[in-house]
Order: C-alpha cells, then sequence, then structure tokens
C-alpha cells in the first residue's frame, strides 16, 4: 500500500502545520491567498476524514468475518 494511502492524517498534519510556518514566518503573503490554502487543506480534511473511515469500516469488517 502506498504510503500516501496508508498514512493520510500524517500528511495532513504535515501539510496544516507547514501552512501555519509560512503564514507566520511569511506576514507580508496576501490575506486572499493564505485563506485560499486555509480552504484547501480544510477540504483535504474531509477527504482524509473519509480515506480514515474507510480503513476503520473495512478492519471492523475483518474482525467480524474472522468471528463467524
Amino acid at each position: 500500500m502506498p504510503f500516501v494511502s496508508a498514512h493520510p492524517a500524517r500528511i495532513y498534519a504535515v501539510a496544516a502545520a507547514s501552512l501555519a510556518l509560512v503564514v507566520h514566518y511569511v506576514p507580508s503573503l496576501p490575506s486572499a491567498l493564505v485563506l485560499g490554502l486555509v480552504g484547501a487543506v480544510l477540504g483535504t480534511g474531509e477527504a482524509v476524514q473519509r480515506a480514515e473511515d474507510r480503513k476503520t469500516t473495512a478492519a471492523g469488517e475483518g474482525d467480524h468475518q474472522a468471528d463467524a
């Protein structure tokens, strides 16, 4: 399984932290650009949550089948 598929939450956390650092150390960035990036990060967070939910559901189904 590729790293991106296996660890989407970790990649999302690094991206969000990187955005915060860039905004802090480059205060001259236009606010519209920063808000666009924040929106993209939040949208990515939704995709990450769905990927994690699928992994949890698949793991639960695997455990249930083992009990049968």
